[in-house]
């Protein structure tokens, strides 16, 4: 977990930019990473993406950030449900399944790694686990899938992405999944938020990775700030060599920040204890059903967006982050759900959000504000 970093500069502009900068390393040692929090496919969406002859295509969801996402060396996605196919019937809320196309718009927007540990990762029960896993090893055998296990295997090794390089642990858990149990055979098929599972994790990452990214779904559903749970965690990931938390599953956005402990005595084979947590991105894509006072808030959700390298020591720093707010925008008919960037969200597509009529607070105003207070 790299050395402390020089300094902190924060701009509460309409960038929402927030930035740590630190002696600028060689170019071709520099990584750039992003993620993107729920992907939540309620039924309007499924609906939006439905062509007239049964088949699914979800690109022009990721349309406006696609770029953004696919320059980034490292894209990693919360698909908040799993993918088990037209087979098993597609659904939304409260037993969610995804058809196959959406993980096709996920390597079309240029996602690198596809985060399955939800607390949706059974709504399909075993059939559903495993047909998400043959699609991703049959279909994008280049995407890196973490979350779920097909085999005990895949549950006790821990997927590392290299690049340029520079070795990055990727690891995913989720804090349930809804009361479901594990599959009949299968007592390993989602990675949950165990401790002595977490803590041997992370133990293999400080030993083979250079950098340690953890992706826990966890929080409070729809509360803008941090609950106990999420703080009892973000001790054991720092305090076990974790380096970037990116966290899902609350629907709404929560703060970030730079924890740094220089005095408790927290070593690990890269630093210091620092430790760079965003605690909730939000929603990516949502049609939620529900109505009143905070529903506007589900509609937007951030693009994590940090930069690592290595230092003049050679050890694997963050060099800068940021986040990029973004609004689910919806109109009823085909295709009529797009993701927008906060900054090009205009007051008239605000008033047009379908939303709206769901909870009349909505604005594009109200969108600006809300990054603002958490950001």
């Amino acid at each position: 977990m790299k050395k402390r970093i020089l300094a902190i500069c924060i701009l509460m502009s309409l960038s929402f930019s927030i930035c740590a900068q630190a002696k600028a390393p060689e170019k071709d040692t520099e990584i750039t990473i992003v993620m993107v929090g729920d992907i939540l496919l309620h039924t309007p969406v499924e609906e939006a993406a439905k062509r007239d002859d049964g088949s699914y295509n979800f690109d022009f969801i990721f349309e406006n950030l696609k770029k953004d996402i696919s320059s980034a060396d490292i894209a990693i996605v919360n698909q908040e449900v799993i993918i088990g196919g037209q087979e098993l019937g597609v659904s939304g809320y409260p037993s969610f399944n995804a058809p196959y196309q959406i993980g096709d718009a996920l390597v079309y927007a240029g996602f690198d790694v596809v985060c399955h540990g939800t607390n949706h990762a059974l709504d399909k029960g075993k059939s559903g686990l495993l047909n998400c896993c043959k699609y991703w090893r049959e279909q994008h055998p280049e995407i890196t899938v973490v979350g779920i296990n097909e085999t005990e295997d895949a549950y006790n090794n821990i997927d590392i992405v290299e690049k340029k390089g520079i070795r990055i642990a990727v690891l995913n858990y989720t804090y349930g999944t809804n009361g479901i149990p594990q599959p009949k055979g299968m007592p390993h098929a989602v990675d949950m938020l165990d401790r002595n599972k977490v803590e041997k994790d992370l133990k293999y990452a400080e030993e083979n990775a250079d950098f340690t990214i953890v992706c826990p779904h966890w929080g409070t559903e729809y509360k803008l700030d941090v609950d106990s749970n999420q703080k009892y965690w973000t001790e054991i990931f720092r305090k076990n060599g974790a380096d970037l938390v990116l966290g899902t599953h609350p629907h709404v956005i929560e703060p970030i920040e730079m924890l740094q402990d220089d005095t408790a005595g927290i070593t690990n084979n890269h630093g210091n204890g620092d430790m760079l947590v965003y605690y909730s991105l939000g929603n990516f894509v949502n049609w939620t059903s529900g109505k009143g006072k905070g529903v506007a808030n589900r509609m937007v959700g951030g693009m994590a967006d940090v930069t690592i390298g290595r230092n003049a020591k050679g050890e694997v720093v963050i060099k800068s982050y940021g986040v990029t707010p973004v609004v689910t925008h919806l109109q009823n008919g085909h295709e009529g759900v797009i993701v927008y960037p906060l900054t090009e969200y205009t007051d008239e597509l605000g008033k047009t959000n379908e939303i709206v009529k769901q909870d009349s607070s909505f604005s594009a105003q109200y969108c600006r504000e809300l990054a603002n207070k958490v950001w």
